[in-house]
C-alpha cells in the first residue's frame, strides 16, 4: 500500500506547491530544464485545487511547507542548511522559515510526561505552566521541580509525532528517487542521501534521550568558555517522549531593543557569539547546529544561554584541521595553500590543475577584501566557494556543509548585534589559536603520543595479524597476484616497526 500512498502524498505536494506558487521557486532552485518546467505546469495546474492554501502573508516556499506540516517544516529547517543543493537564494528563504505551530493541550502533555516516566505530574513538579513555545516535533513548559525547587523546561514530544513523521519520510524516499529519474543533473547532489541525512536527523529529534545526551556533552566541553551557559540536563526527569533541562533566564537574541534597553554590550556579544561557534567547531568538533537567534538568549550578566540542542553537528580531528587551513588561508589570503588544502584532503578531483583552482579560489577573495570591514561577509564567500567548487568537481560533504551553513546563520546572529562587526578580525585570533595548537610541532607529538598508545594496545595481537596475513597469502588464487607476499611481508615489517616505535615513544613519553 505504499506505493499508492506515496504517490497520492506527491500529487498533494505538488498541489500544493503549485497552488502557493513555490513551484516555480523550486524549479529554478533546481535549474530544471525547459520541458520539465512545461509539464509541471501541465500537469499541476489542473490539480491545483487539491493542494492546501497556507498562509498567504508568507513567501511561496514557507508557506506551502507550513501547509504541509511538521515533516515538511523540519525538512525545510534541514534543507536551509544545504544551499549546495537548493541554492543561496532558497536556503536564505528557508533558513526563517516559520516553526510556530499550535501548541497541543497541557492536559495531554501531562498524560504523556506521566506515561514516560511513571510518576504523577504534581509529584514531580510544584508548577506546570500552560505551553510557552510550540514547534514542529515538541513544545516547551515552565515548570519548577519538586526536589530541590529550580526552575525548568519541560520538552514534550507531540503525541504520535513518529509515526506521522515515518509516514512522510516514505514519500520523501519516493519524492527523491523521482527528482533523480525525472532530473539527472541533480545526481551531483545526490538528493536520495539528502533525505537519508534528514532521516538520521530527525529519528535523533524523536529520540530526546539522545538531545539530553547532546546537551550534557556539549555542556561538558564548553564548562570552561567564560560566559557561555548550556542548561542542566535532569535526567532524572527526561526521557525517550520527556526532556527536562535548568530554565535559562535571559533576554531572546531577537529582541534587539530589550537587549539594548538592558545596557549589554552589544558589540562584544557579537563577537563571542562568533568566536564562540568558532572554539566548539574547531576546538571540541561538537558544535550547535541551529544556532540561530531563537535558540540564544543573553542573561543580565551578559552569559550567551544556549538552547534546543536537536540539530548538533559532529567533524572529526581531520576535517578540522582541513577548515581551519582552508579558513586561515582565506584569512591571509594565501589562494595557492587553500587549493593545496583542498587537494590534499580529496575534496576535488586529483587530476584537476591546482595553480587554476588557486586563481579561482582568488577570484572569490579579492573581491571580498576590498569591501569595507562592515561588507565582509563570510556567508558571500562559502556561496562564491560553493560555485568554485562546483566547477572543480568536489563532491558534497555533509558534515562540512552544516558547519559552513552554521557559521552562515552566526554571522547573522554577530551582525544583527553589531552592525561594523568584522567577521574574519574577529575570527582570526580563534583560528590562530587552533592551528598553533592543532597543526604546529605540539600537535604532532600529541599523534604520535595517540599513535603509540594504539599500537601499545594492539602489540600483542600483531604476530597473529601477520600469521593470518601470510596464511591468507598461501590460499590458491584464480590469478595469482605476484605483488601480494611481498604487500603481506611490507605489512609485517611496517607492523613490527610501528610497534618498536611505539615502545620507543612510549619511553619518552
Amino acid at each position: 500500500m505504499k506505493g499508492p500512498h506515496n504517490i497520492w502524498r506527491l500529487i498533494r505536494t505538488g498541489a500544493t506547491f503549485q497552488r502557493t506558487g513555490a513551484m516555480g521557486v523550486v524549479l529554478d532552485a533546481l535549474d530544471a530544464p525547459p520541458q520539465l518546467r512545461l509539464a509541471a505546469r501541465i500537469i499541476g495546474f489542473p490539480f491545483a485545487w487539491l493542494g492546501k492554501k497556507g498562509d498567504p502573508d508568507l513567501p511561496p516556499v514557507t508557506r506551502a511547507i507550513t501547509a504541509l506540516g511538521p515533516a515538511y517544516i523540519k525538512f525545510g529547517q534541514i534543507l536551509s542548511t544545504r544551499p549546495d543543493v537548493v541554492g543561496a537564494e532558497l536556503a536564505d528563504q528557508l533558513q526563517y522559515l516559520q516553526d510556530k505551530l499550535p501548541p497541543f493541550p497541557t492536559d495531554v502533555a501531562r498524560k504523556m510526561i506521566e506515561e514516560e516516566l511513571g510518576r504523577p505530574v504534581d509529584e514531580m513538579f510544584t508548577e506546570f505552566s500552560e505551553p510557552v513555545a510550540a514547534a514542529s516535533i515538541a513544545q516547551v513548559h515552565r515548570a519548577r521541580l519538586a526536589v530541590d525547587g529550580s526552575e525548568v523546561a519541560v520538552k514534550v514530544l507531540r503525541p504520535k509525532i513518529e509515526r506521522a513523521f515515518r509516514t512522510d519520510l516514505d514519500a520523501f524516499h519516493f519524492s527523491a528517487a523521482v527528482i533523480e529519474f525525472l532530473l539527472p543533473q541533480t545526481r551531483r547532489l545526490r538528493p536520495q542521501d539528502v533525505v537519508a541525512h534528514f532521516e538520521s536527523v530527525v529519528m535523533g529529534e524523536l529520540d530526546l534521550r539522545l538531545e539530553s545526551a547532546s546537551a550534557s556533552e556539549f555542556a561538558e566541553n564548553t564548562q570552561g568558555d567564560e560566559g557561555f551557559v548550556v542548561p542542566q540536563v535532569r535526567w532524572g526527569h527526561s526521557g525517550k517522549t520527556v526532556m527536562t533541562l535548568g530554565w535559562g533566564e535571559g533576554i531572546p537574541a531577537n529582541k534587539l531593543d530589550d537587549i539594548r534597553a538592558s545596557g549589554l554590550d552589544m558589540d562584544r556579544l557579537g563577537e563571542r557569539v562568533l568566536q564562540l561557534f568558532l572554539s566548539h567547531a574547531l576546538r571540541d568538533g561538537l558544535f550547535h547546529g541551529d544556532m540561530h537567534q531563537g535558540n540564544l538568549k543573553f542573561a543580565p550578566n551578559g552569559d550567551i544561554i544556549a538552547l534546543d540542542f536537536g540539530i548538533m553537528g559532529r567533524i572529526d580531528e581531520y576535517t578540522r584541521r582541513v577548515y581551519a587551513e582552508i579558513l586561515y588561508g582565506f584569512i591571509m589570503r594565501d589562494y595557492t595553500r587553500v587549493a593545496e588544502v583542498h587537494f590534499e584532503a580529496g575534496y576535488v578531483p586529483a587530476d584537476r590543475d591546482v595553480e587554476e583552482f588557486a586563481r579561482a579560489l582568488r577570484a572569490v577573495g579579492e573581491p571580498i577584501f576590498g569591501m569595507d570591514a562592515t561588507q565582509i561577509s563570510m556567508g558571500r564567500l562559502l556561496n562564491y566557494l560553493f560555485e568554485v567548487t562546483e566547477k572543480f568537481g568536489m563532491e558534497t560533504r555533509t558534515e562540512l556543509i552544516l558547519l559552513q551553513r552554521t557559521m552562515v546563520v552566526v554571522e547573522g546572529v554577530a551582525r544583527s548585534l553589531n552592525p561594523h562587526i568584522n567577521i574574519w578580525q574577529v575570527a582570526k585570533p580563534v583560528v590562530e589559536s587552533y592551528i598553533t595548537n592543532s597543526i604546529g610541532p605540539k600537535a604532532l607529538l600529541t599523534d604520535l603520543a595517540k599513535t603509540a598508545r594504539v599500537l601499545a594496545r594492539f602489540g600483542p595481537r600483531l604476530p597473529a595479524l601477520a600469521e593470518a596475513a601470510l596464511i591468507a597469502q598461501s590460499m590458491p588464487e584464480p590469478e595469482p597476484d605476484r605483488a601480494r607476499p611481498l604487500r603481506a611481508m611490507a605489512y609485517v615489517a611496517l607492523g613490527g616497526g610501528l610497534s618498536l616505535a611505539a615502545v620507543w615513544i612510549s619511553t619518552l613519553l
